[in-house]
């Protein structure tokens, strides 16, 4: 049975560690305040994938989404039961789906639109729709449609608007009834793109009987999406499945969910999200934990006659390890709950920050208690690493050594008067000196801290350097035309000529896009082979930031990304199935592998795609340069013209990639800096008030005997300066090593940012340690001038 007098040396120690903590509450918050916004990154960015996450998952359960997904030309409805045959395959849905060109009053340039059948006085089976707004197609009203929420907001309409497009080279107005969203489109992306672009793409969804008939495909399909069984082999259904379609039907491979458009650019997204999620707020807490090593080492050294007298007076070691292990706990709680309430507050606002760019008709957010109990055990892990050399220290020292004050420094003129410099340096600039040699530990701890602090605000920026050389060299070095047209159909070599004739065209170049899957051994990738024409000047291929490849004749050319994704390297053999055409199946040589920042991409020299396709001058495209006074002639041109299905303006894409994906990772951007910046203060407020500390009886000293407060504080936050100084290289050096770290985890099939950084991120790094070096100098000359002299010289000698 424990007696009250066996529990009073436990309460005496708990009121001096309330009185600790309270008497240095600054540097207490300071340090939860830190450790708080790594916890907080961590809640807030993993919650949000796991919100994401499970939106996602509830999104396509409750809307049927496909497992896969398959395009052809034609197939008789009966053809629907084959499909339906096939071992694991659950439920299937043909469609008619159709790609057309819309007249939209807003835009000088033509949209594309993509319609998509909807069953007559019914819902589809798979893929269903959210209808956000209005009504469904009626049956027997062949003009009425759902158009997608985004393509709809984008332009101001509503349900009782019209919108025209080119149907089977007729102009038809469509008559909108709903607004709609499908978990097919939550990445609204047209075909062969690699940017979002609402405004010129739109998805509609239109009578099938009205569809069908406009492109005589009355009792067939040419498009369909399968579900599987639970446990159905998909490899060996997608085989099943080209086998069927491949033969007669013109199909165009099958394609597995992960590869789908949408999803696969929704999956690259949330994979970038877990990756950073798992590695920033680690860089945190590791700063957190160094940071509280360095405040309780600095503490214990001043309690020295503290833990003396706890000793002397019968506590043991462990009693006393406890005591400051109590304060790392206290320090490492008071963060964990600011961490996990600040954290999901910041997860809601990210996870609807997603909702705003990717389009789910519902917003599932969850902080799960294991995450919430796992911030917290990092927290707390993080405090006891940090705690637990000045907890040892606390343990081992002898209380008659404690007893004693530490030895003095060795006093002596410091490096820079032996250099000759002394002479030049006033006398508290002289002490300044002399007191960072007396401790050169002490100093280099303090630049260590800076320089983390500094180094934190180089990784929270970086990536916008990296991001603005990514479209600079995409859209500047390597997409050099205005205007891309796109073909219906493939066409002969004399649909060039036309397109060079239109009014406004300075010069055209043509291109040819031929769909395929590349197979490298067992490893397999559905995409399509662009052939370019050898000197072309408006669309090149570059490797890396500024390298222009001249397409060597015969060989295969393939991005980093794709080659690694089949395992590919140089002088490789990869086996090409074209889906197109008389569907040869043809080894090429893989000649070079580009390093390329967008997409995965494989690319032909022109004249070889035609003799692999063995055709003539066939086309599919063409880059434009285009004279910016006769541009909305050429528009309105191309708008009348059938055979073309779609036009991209690169300034558009420009435009929506920043109004897209790189504002959201600006607005990410800005979470990380502001708490790299609180991080900054964390340290340095914590440095400077440490320091005042350790050398309140030295600058009462120098105050008694005739310095002015200007002066004293001038010896104090000169020492602050000059670490700070010092620091600043010190942390754009770390900086530049934790961005190289973190480049791996920032990479996904969709793109890969190149590793630079500008000498605007370093200075606004610098900036900001400056900035908290003012503030937290402020704060702590306003303590120097409340300093009581008398209370301070009593200690003991």
């Amino acid at each position: 049975m424990v007696t009250r007098a066996a529990r009073r040396p436990i309460s005496a120690l708990n009121r001096k560690l309330v009185r600790d903590l309270w008497h240095v509450r600054g540097q207490v918050m300071a340090i939860a305040a830190v450790v708080g916004a790594g916890i907080a990154l961590y809640v807030a960015m993993l919650s949000t994938f796991d919100s994401l996450d499970l939106t996602l998952r509830t999104y396509y359960d409750r809307y049927r989404f496909g497992d896969v997904f398959v395009s052809l030309e034609r197939a008789p409805l009966p053809v629907a039961d084959d499909l339906a045959a096939i071992p694991g395959v659950a439920r299937v849905e043909t469609r008619v789906v159709v790609d057309v060109t819309l007249d939209v009053p807003q835009l000088d340039e033509p949209a594309a639109g993509r319609l998509i059948s909807f069953p007559a006085g019914g819902r589809p089976v798979l893929c269903d729709v959210f209808l956000r707004e209005g009504r469904l197609p009626e049956p027997g009203r062949p003009d009425e449609v759902l158009a997608s929420e985004g393509f709809a907001r984008a332009h101001r309409l509503h349900p009782g608007d019209s919108i025209r497009a080119v149907i089977n080279g007729r102009r038809r107005a469509l008559s909108i009834v709903g607004l709609a969203l499908s978990p097919e489109f939550i990445y609204p992306i047209r075909p062969g793109e690699i940017l979002p672009d609402e405004k010129r793409f739109g998805v509609f969804w239109m009578d099938r009987r009205a569809l069908s008939t406009a492109f005589s495909l009355d009792g067939a399909f040419n498009d369909a999406v399968l579900t599987l069984m639970r446990g159905a082999s998909g490899p060996d259904v997608l085989a099943r499945v080209d086998r069927l379609l491949e033969g007669g039907y013109g199909g165009l491979g099958a394609v597995p969910r992960a590869l789908q458009a949408s999803h696969w650019y929704l999956a690259n997204e949330l994979t970038q999200l877990r990756n950073s999620g798992a590695y920033v707020p680690v860089i945190f807490l590791s700063v957190a934990a160094f940071l509280l090593n360095i405040v309780l080492s600095r503490l214990v050294l001043v309690q020295r006659p503290q833990v003396a007298a706890l000793k002397a007076l019968g506590y043991s070691n462990r009693q006393v390890a406890w005591h400051y292990v109590k304060s790392s706990l206290i320090i490492a709680a008071l963060g964990a709950a600011i961490g996990v309430a600040a954290g999901a507050w910041l997860g809601w606002g990210m996870t609807r920050l997603y909702t705003l760019f990717f389009h789910f008709p519902i917003l599932l957010y969850r902080l799960q208690t294991a995450l919430a109990v796992q911030s917290v055990g990092l927290g707390v892990l993080a405090a006891a690493l940090g705690g637990s050399g000045a907890v040892w220290r606390a343990a081992r020292l002898a209380p008659a050594e404690a007893l004693r004050p530490e030895v003095p420094a060795r006093y002596s003129v410091s490096l820079a008067e032996r250099t000759g410099l002394g002479a030049y340096l006033t006398q508290p600039a002289r002490m300044i000196a002399r007191a960072l040699q007396r401790h050169p530990g002490r100093a280099a701890l303090s630049v260590l801290g800076i320089g983390l602090a500094t180094a934190l605000m180089v990784v929270g920026t970086f990536t916008l350097d990296s991001m603005d050389l990514m479209m600079d060299v995409q859209f500047n070095v390597a997409q050099r035309f205005d205007v891309m047209t796109t073909f219906v159909r493939p066409a002969s070599a004399g649909a060039i000529d036309e397109i060079r004739r239109l009014p406004g065209v300075l010069a055209a170049e043509p291109f040819r896009a031929v769909p395929v899957r590349l197979r490298v051994a067992h490893r397999s990738r559905h995409t399509a082979i662009t052939g370019i024409p050898r000197g072309a000047r408006l669309s090149r291929i570059v490797d890396g930031p500024s390298r222009v490849v001249e397409l060597p004749a015969g060989g295969l050319v393939l991005s980093a990304m794709l080659a690694r994704v089949l395992g590919a390297r140089p002088g490789d053999d990869v086996m090409v199935e074209v889906l197109e055409g008389q569907r040869r199946n043809v080894r090429l040589r893989l000649a070079r592998v580009v390093d390329e920042y967008l997409g995965m991409n494989a690319y032909l020299e022109l004249d070889a795609l035609h003799a692999l396709m063995q055709e003539g001058g066939t086309v599919s495209g063409a880059y434009l340069q285009v004279d910016e006074a006769s541009a909305r002639e050429l528009y309105s041109t191309l708008k009348a013209t059938p055979h073309v299905a779609g036009v991209l303006l690169k300034d558009a894409a420009v435009k929506s990639f920043n109004e897209t994906m790189a504002s959201m990772m600006r607005q990410m951007l800005a979470v990380y800096i502001v708490f790299a910046g609180i991080i900054a203060f964390g340290v340095v407020y914590n440095n400077a008030r440490i320091s005042l500390a350790e050398r309140s009886r030295e600058l009462a000293t120098l105050r008694v005997i005739g310095f002015s407060r200007g002066e004293v504080s001038y010896i104090l936050l000169g020492e602050l300066a000059v670490v700070t100084l010092v620091a600043l290289p010190v942390g754009c050096l770390m900086g530049y090593a934790m961005a190289a770290s973190m480049m791996s985890l920032l990479e996904t099939e969709l793109w890969r940012l190149p590793f630079v950084i500008l000498p605007r991120t370093y200075a606004f790094a610098a900036i900001t340690s400056i900035g908290a070096t003012v503030v937290s100098a402020l704060i702590v000359r306003t303590r120097l001038d409340r300093l009581d002299l008398v209370a301070v010289l009593k200690m003991r000698e």
